[in-house]
């Protein structure tokens, strides 16, 4: 698959489209990544006009960042997939890469992007009845009291 490739730090960095993401994450898990180390996501709110992307990758809000490895040629690489704030969507990567069920389900809450097909796509660390998506640039930093419990230790 031909995608946009920068090297940065000595590692690989592909640039799919959102919707290049399960042919090539196909692709790579025949050439030995079988395992995706980490799935996060930026929110780059406050730098629109980012100068790290290749020119013909048009720079969004969000960015779903994937870091894989190939336990073979102990080969690591990047996918940083740009997502749109108006449809924040991304294909869930569940059916090739189990283990990015949590992960995905981790953006969802803190970010607010949605994986497509994903089997439980529902907050993992926040309260179900929760409002907003704190880690998004324009969530409110509110105070939230801290509550202890009493000590139970003798004195």
């Amino acid at each position: 698959m031909n995608v946009p490739t920068v090297e940065t730090f000595g590692q690989q960095v592909l640039h799919p489209k959102v919707e290049e993401l399960i042919d090539l994450a196909t692709e790579l898990k025949q050439e030995g990544f079988n395992m995706v180390v980490d799935l996060t996501a930026v929110d780059y709110l406050s730098f629109p006009t980012r100068t790290d992307l290749p020119e013909d990758v048009k720079p969004e809000r969000f960015e779903v960042v994937i870091s894989m490895i190939n336990h073979q040629t102990r080969e690591r690489l990047r996918l940083r997939v740009q997502i749109e704030e108006e449809n924040p969507v991304a294909p869930s990567l569940f059916d090739l890469y189990p283990g990015t069920e949590s992960m995905e389900r981790e953006v969802f809450d803190m970010f607010g992007i949605n994986f497509s097909d994903h089997p439980d796509l529902t907050r993992i660390l926040m309260p179900e009845d929760w409002i907003g998506h704190p880690l998004r640039k324009d969530f409110s930093v509110g105070q939230i009291p801290v509550q202890f419990k009493a000590s139970k230790a003798k004195r």
